[in-house]
């Protein structure tokens, strides 16, 4: 029996989010820390083995209400759904032909819940690859996000950008250039200027994860969208400066240059906080963390921090500290291009 598995990792924005939204430029890391996994195997019907996250019993109604804060009204059997639907669709239009050999598929994932960290597009990433792997079909490595995003855009009407899908076709380190005179097509699917960075040095970054607070992406970004179109100009200076402090990063990152990543990653988050109301508890991460000498920023929509830290002492310091108003601290495992 043929059987596929592929796995997703979660993913941080480390500069210039939210403008991969607006035409900005942004710097994402894969955090192999945490991942979603499909598994897709040969099977007499289609099927789509429901998850812990697709949950119809529940123990009471607290239980059930509970469970919806954490992952919402729906799991990833939407998720599969929608791209088993447009991998299809995508097909025909090509005249690319299937097999009529039907599968099982499955997933699991370990990606923490609405707090940031690309938990739906992974499921749909991996999903895609089994596909690609079961019927034996070629796509560009740089129209999967695009695909990745319509799904979600689209087929479910979610909020989001290119950025997550991005980082997690490509992996490791990326720098984004979603500028205009950056869109491309192919095969029915833009894309953009995507660079992977080659890095001969490791990175001292922390990331830190609230384990009960958290925000869904949509509440973020729907907002800020509005505001975007109706002109606001402090927004629209704003994504205008997300995206150079993402091109000073990628030379600060480049070269070395630690302590100039610093700052960018400090002026990132206060110009995110000079457009956007947030939640004294996130704020609170940041602050914290600022207060143990590290830098801070939001990984994504709310409900998780990255920075950089100098030395071990600050490390443990942040540990600490951010553990003590309800964080996780974790150092994102990251594989780096070299050479």
């Amino acid at each position: 029996m043929e059987i596929v598995r592929e796995r997703i990792h979660a993913r941080a924005g480390l500069l210039g989010n939210p403008s991969d939204g607006y035409h900005g430029k942004t710097i994402s890391i894969s955090v192999r820390n945490f991942w979603s996994e499909v598994v897709l195997y040969e099977w007499d019907d289609v099927e789509i083995v429901l998850a812990q996250d697709d949950r119809a019993r529940f123990r009471s109604i607290q239980d059930l209400a509970t469970d919806v804060r954490i992952h919402g009204y729906y799991g990833g059997i939407r998720l599969i759904k929608a791209t088993i639907k447009r991998f299809v669709e995508y097909c025909e239009a090509r005249g690319l032909a299937l097999h009529k050999r039907n599968f099982s598929v499955r997933y699991a994932t370990n990606i923490p819940r609405q707090v940031g960290l690309a938990g739906s597009s992974s499921i749909i990433i991996a999903t895609l690859r089994c596909l690609l792997n079961y019927y034996e079909i070629d796509m560009p490595l740089e129209i999967q996000p695009g695909f990745a995003l319509a799904v979600e855009t689209e087929e479910l009407g979610i909020a989001a950008g290119l950025q997550d899908r991005v980082i997690q076709c490509y992996q490791n380190i990326v720098y984004m250039d979603f500028g205009r005179d950056r869109e491309r097509r192919l095969n029915g699917l833009f894309h953009y200027t995507y660079e992977p960075l080659r890095l001969s040095h490791p990175l001292p970054l922390y990331l830190a994860i609230h384990s009960a607070l958290s925000e869904p992406t949509e509440v973020f970004h729907n907002d800020l969208r509005g505001r975007f179109n109706r002109g606001e100009q402090s927004v629209i200076d704003a994504m205008r400066h997300f995206a150079a402090l993402a091109a000073e990063g990628r030379e600060a990152l480049i070269k070395g240059d630690i302590a100039r990543l610093k700052t960018l990653i400090d002026d990132n988050f206060d110009t995110r906080r000079s457009i956007c109301r947030l939640p004294d508890w996130q704020v609170q991460m940041v602050e914290t963390a600022r207060r143990c000498g590290a830098s801070a920023k939001f990984a994504g929509s709310g409900g998780a921090i990255i920075g950089t830290y100098d030395g071990e002492e600050m490390y443990e310091r942040l540990r600490s500290e951010l553990t003590r108003i309800g964080s996780r601290v974790i150092k994102p495992q990251i594989y780096l291009y070299n050479g």
